[in-house]
């Protein structure tokens, strides 16, 4: 090698070495705890409403206006991100969302409840698109989507830590199983991910791909690049549409799954929580199974199979739910199902890291999941509008028909297995 060329990049590696597994562990802990930040208040509804009198509306505009922040978060951290480094503004995104889960234990009422999810509506959405980036512009071409399955294990991960301490120690359960600490003091727990910042200024390094991007990567003019150049324009928006499809089914899925378990099917919070973690061991698997069949076989046909398979699964648990009621072991394959077929949201990292230049990548990645993400603040006021007709099962239901669409949607995407990134993009 000349004495004056530059280093080869962390994604030109034959093999993921220590500072790939730093970048994918940092990532990943992110992702879990924004997960499970996001997650635990679902879990916590039941005790929310009786402690502080909420009804059914109010509920609903809580969950959703989380969401609605995301999408905020996730533009204005996007931008960040692509303008001042990724390292930095993860460890941001870390810091925020954690003191939004925990000034919620803080909350009188509905006001201070309101503004607490907002803060952490704003940190949630800015940490998966740094995260991807990170292990996108670093890991090699021919494994990055299994590494970005990885990564994006912490989502089922995060929803099973929220479903224990949301079921389990949250109440107090009978038989003394359950220490009883009570809603507050989980939210209040909540703050310790914050620590992962120390860990992330100390020992991760930032992505060689944005450091060598030049002024270009941080000009600030990714949002004018993405709505003026039409083949960007056009990528971006196909993007935008399959996140929020499936995103819609995502959140149609899990928003009220344990209200669903325990009010339409009498549950008890333990047996749902338990319930729940069959699901997310479902979505484990898929999660990593997915990046393995992106990687072999593509990520459309692994996106387009996946869906099928969370759509067969919802709908059993839901409109044949009476039907399968005699056979609990199958009801909870079909649980298990759904996690598995949630798997095709390991495919996000990798196309969108694939498919937009290093200039403007967090910010379209990050506007287009967490747009997607905020469209969601009306999918608990319209599960509710569906409820008052075809039961919480029925509102659940509509997941699976969004599940089928993101499948379809899908192949207008360009098929960007084995796609080399460079300081200067994709190509």
């Amino acid at each position: 090698m000349p004495a004056d060329a530059p280093a080869p990049l962390l994604n030109e590696s034959p093999r993921p070495t220590a500072k790939h597994f730093v970048i994918l562990g940092m990532s990943w802990a992110g992702w879990l705890f924004d997960f499970y930040d996001l997650m635990l208040f679902s879990f916590l509804l039941v005790p929310i409403q009786r402690d502080l009198g909420l009804d059914a509306p109010a509920l609903s505009l809580l969950l959703g206006v989380s969401l609605g922040a995301t999408a905020v978060g996730g533009v204005a951290f996007g931008a960040l991100a692509d303008r001042y480094g990724r390292k930095r503004v993860l460890s941001w995104t870390i810091l925020v969302y954690s003191a939004g889960t925990f000034l919620c234990g803080f909350s009188a009422g509905f006001w201070g409840l309101l503004a607490a999810r907002v803060v952490t509506g704003l940190g949630v959405g800015g940490e998966w698109a740094t995260g991807q980036t990170l292990v996108g512009e670093t890991f090699p071409a021919r494994m990055r989507a299994r590494f970005a399955a990885v990564m994006q294990t912490g989502a089922p991960l995060g929803i099973a830590l929220a479903a224990v301490v949301g079921g389990f120690l949250e109440p107090a359960l009978e038989g003394g199983l359950g220490p009883g600490w009570g809603w507050r003091a989980c939210c209040l727990l909540s703050v310790t991910p914050a620590l992962l910042v120390v860990v992330i200024r100390r020992t991760m390094p930032e992505s060689d791909v944005w450091e060598r991007g030049g002024a270009g990567a941080r000009g600030g003019g990714a949002w004018r690049e993405l709505l003026t150049d039409p083949g960007m324009r056009r990528t971006f928006l196909l993007g935008l549409v399959l996140a929020m499809t499936d995103m819609s089914a995502y959140w149609f899925t899990y928003t009220w799954m344990p209200k669903y378990l325990y009010d339409q099917l009498g549950f008890s919070m333990a047996r749902s929580g338990a319930w729940m973690l069959v699901t997310q061991a479902g979505g484990l698997l898929g999660y990593l199974s997915f990046g393995l069949a992106a990687d072999w076989w593509g990520r459309r046909v692994a996106y387009c199979a996946y869906s099928g398979v969370w759509a067969v699964g919802l709908l059993a648990v839901t409109w044949f739910w009476g039907g399968l009621q005699a056979w609990p072991w199958l009801i909870l394959c079909f649980m298990f199902l759904v996690g598995v077929g949630t798997g095709n949201f390991s495919g996000y990292g990798p196309i969108f890291a694939e498919v937009f230049p290093t200039r403007v990548r967090n910010t379209a990645m990050g506007t287009a999941f967490n747009l997607a993400r905020g469209v969601q603040f009306f999918t608990p006021l319209v599960i509710t509008h569906v409820a008052a007709r075809f039961g919480l099962g029925g509102g659940i239901s509509l997941a699976a028909f969004f599940a089928l669409f993101t499948g379809f949607w899908v192949w207008l995407l360009p098929e960007t297995r084995g796609t080399v990134i460079g300081a200067g993009g994709a190509h």
